[in-house]
Order: C-alpha cells, then structure tokens, then sequence
C-alpha cells in the first residue's frame, strides 16, 4: 500500500493564477495587454521579457514601493458550469463565459500582504482587458464577475479577506459533508478543512471556516497556526469557540474511521499544505494540545451563533460603505426598496461603538434620516423607531433590500446591471 504522504505544493498554491476572457478571440491579445499595463498610472513596468513565439511574457512591476514578477501566457480556457451557480451571472453572461475557448493567464506571488497583492492582481486584469467577461480565479477554484471584478479593482479600498479563498463542499453517503478551502496557501497560509460534516450543521461549520480563514488572512503576526487556539466567536451559551487546525496526515488519525476526505480522497489533490480543524473546549486542553471535533458543539450553534469580525475587516467595511454611498442614494430614489443603514454610536470609552441598525427615511445631500429598528444594548435612553438625522461619515454598513435580492457594499455592482 502507497505510504500516505503530503505533496509539495501545486503550481497554482505557490502563484496566484488568474484566467481573463476576452470578449472576443483576437490575435493580438498578448501584446494589447501589456501595451495597457504600461498605460497604468499606479504601476512602473521594471523588466520586460517578452517571448513573441511562446506567447508568454515575464515582468517585473513596482507597485506602492513593492516589486512584483508577473507571468502572463496565452493559451484556452474551459469553465465548468457549475462555477456558474451563482446569482451573479446572468444567462447572457454565462453562456459567453461557457461558450469561450481563449484566456490570458496572469500569474505572480503573493507577497507579505496578500490583499495588497491580490487587489493588484485585479487591476492588472481589468487594465489588460478592459471589456472582460469574465474572471477565473484558478486558485480559489471560483469563477468572479465582470462587474464585480471592476468595481473592486477601482476602489480605493482592499478586497475583504474572504475573497482571497472560497470554501466548498463536497457530499458523500448519509449526508456527510467534507468542507475545505482553496486559495489560502498562495497567501503563504495553509488551506482549512472540517471533515465529518453534515447537511444539519454544515451552515454553521461552514461559518466557523470562513471565519477562521479571514481570520489567518487578517492577522498581523504571520506565524505558522498549526497547533496553536485562535479565539473567533461565542457559542449561544456565551461559551467562547477556540480552534486550531493541524496538518492533514496527522489530523486524520483523530478520526478512527473516515471515508470523505480520507486518504483514498487524497490521490489527486487535497494532499499538500492543507490542515483539518479542532476545537480547543479549555485553555488547560490547548495547553496539553488536547484535540475536539468541531461536531462536538453541533448541539450548542442555536440559531445565530456569534463569529467575530477583525478590526481590520470592520474598518474595511465602514469604508466600502461610505465609498460606495452613492448607491444608496441611487436606491433610495425608488420607493419599493428598504434600506436599512448600520450607524456607530459613540459610547463614553474614547473609540468605542454601539454599531445599531437603522431604517433610512430620507436623504439630503450627505445627510440622511433614520428610524431605529431594534432596542440599543448600551443606550437606554432611545428605542426602537427613535428617529434622527446622521452624516455619511457615521456609517460602518448597509443593505439595500430590492424587490428581487438584497444588496451589500460588497455587491453594489449589481444596481448598475
């Protein structure tokens, strides 16, 4: 029998690889390309290595004081339809997609700042192909939106760190369900997996990954998380959630049976820089490194189980938001839609806030009215549908509910369809 063994990483986990469709299969695709990343008012072209026969140019770019090499190449593409699910796309939208054979690849490391990184990466995208239809993230394993990925390549603020990787799931008999991340690793990270999940709980384990995983992404110290607890919510009894997640080969020997996820699973792929999670129930457990299945609080999530935002995806939040209030505007224009804005309250503690959900009721240049819609937790001297006016600048989040979807910051694009 093979010895279980853990593979070094693929291509696309040391590079980020990234796929631009065209709109249409032109010959000149490559050299149009790099004509407009020098036409970039943020970039400076270093190096050029152009390699006309092989289609293929290597590049040294400064960007912000930092040196990148970004690799490009011709060549075709096939999307897989499922990549497809989601509402993001519509029907005109991915039969383009699905009817495309021709992409230019760009590929380049992630460097100490993987959202920095990333977010350059979408620049370059947009700038190569302006009229794009499509963007395949090959190392997060998700197809990305034209008009989401010029949004955000536009913004002045970084993607969220939950964009850098996507988690899926895969079925298997009795309603097991194996959840794992792809996209972590070219973050110089480990990717994540739950093992032994199911249909009943898997929302919730599917939370706690994400979490965890922005929650890597984010963090200032950039040591290695295998064994170590990482404090990312509350459980309904107020009980804190603690994980930590070890190398895959020695994970799995937690497990006295598992047949998703387990080694004949891990022929193809799954079998390099990837960890399962645990839970740690006490400080006295992660001291003797004593490992719990995240199942073990499958009794416990209720029905709104409390992940924790870092600092510094709340203050990315509050800035989209404000950046992007000119939506709110927009929407507010028509009568049918709710728009519900989340405002920071100032508490007595210099810096601290209340941040509270309020009704908008009407908007005067940057100023708005606003209904409270829920009872304060520190302020007892308003209740709910207690009425004031605010400024942009007070902030922190918004949903624009529609006749059809409900609309965030993050999906702004969507009103511009």
């Amino acid at each position: 029998m093979k010895k279980t063994q853990e593979h070094p990483l693929y291509y696309w986990e040391e590079k980020s690889y990234m796929m631009v469709i065209p709109p249409h299969e032109e010959d000149n695709l490559l050299s149009e390309a790099l004509s407009n990343i020098g036409s970039m008012e943020e970039t400076k072209i270093i190096e050029n290595n152009y390699d006309v026969e092989n289609k293929c140019i290597h590049l040294k770019i400064d960007y912000e004081g930092d040196f990148y090499d970004i690799g490009l190449f011709e060549g075709g593409i096939s999307v897989p339809e499922y990549y497809l699910n989601s509402p993001f796309f519509k029907d005109d939208e991915k039969e383009k997609i699905l009817k495309a054979k021709k992409a230019i690849t760009i590929f380049m490391p992630f460097l100490n700042e993987p959202k920095k990184s990333y977010h350059l990466q979408l620049k370059l995208c947009v700038a190569m192909v302006p009229n794009l239809i499509g963007l395949l993230d090959e190392s997060a394993e998700k197809m990305l939106s034209s008009h989401w990925v010029k949004m955000a390549a536009n913004s002045k603020v970084l993607p969220s760190s939950k964009n850098l990787f996507s988690v899926q799931g895969v079925i298997g008999d009795d309603d097991k369900v194996w959840l794992h991340t792809h996209g972590l690793c070219r973050c110089g990270l480990t990717e994540l997996e739950i093992l032994d999940s199911d249909m009943k709980n898997q929302q919730n384990h599917y939370n706690l990954l994400n979490t965890y995983a922005m929650y890597l992404v984010d963090r200032k110290e950039k040591t290695d998380p295998r064994g170590k607890g990482s404090y990312i919510g509350r459980l309904i009894n107020g009980y804190p959630v603690v994980v930590t997640c070890i190398p895959w080969i020695e994970g799995l020997k937690e497990y006295k049976r598992i047949d998703l996820g387990g080694p004949k699973d891990r022929q193809e792929g799954h079998n390099s820089q990837t960890s399962i999670v645990f839970l740690y129930k006490s400080e006295k457990d992660e001291n003797k490194r004593k490992l719990s299945k995240i199942s073990d609080y499958d009794e416990l999530w209720g029905d709104n189980p409390l992940f924790f935002f870092s600092d510094e995806e709340t203050d990315r939040m509050k800035a989209l938001a404000r950046e992007q209030f000119d939506y709110v505007k927009k929407a507010s224009k028509d009568k049918d839609n709710t728009i519900l804005l989340k405002i920071g309250l100032p508490l007595q503690e210099e810096g601290k806030y209340e941040h509270i959900w309020f009704e908008l009721l009407e908007i005067k240049g940057e100023k708005f009215k606003a209904k409270l819609t829920q009872e304060p937790y520190y302020f007892n001297n308003i209740h709910a549908g207690y009425e004031a006016w605010y400024q942009k600048d007070d902030i922190t989040d918004w949903i624009i509910y529609t006749e059809s979807s409900s609309i965030t910051p993050d999906t702004a694009f969507l009103l511009d369809k």
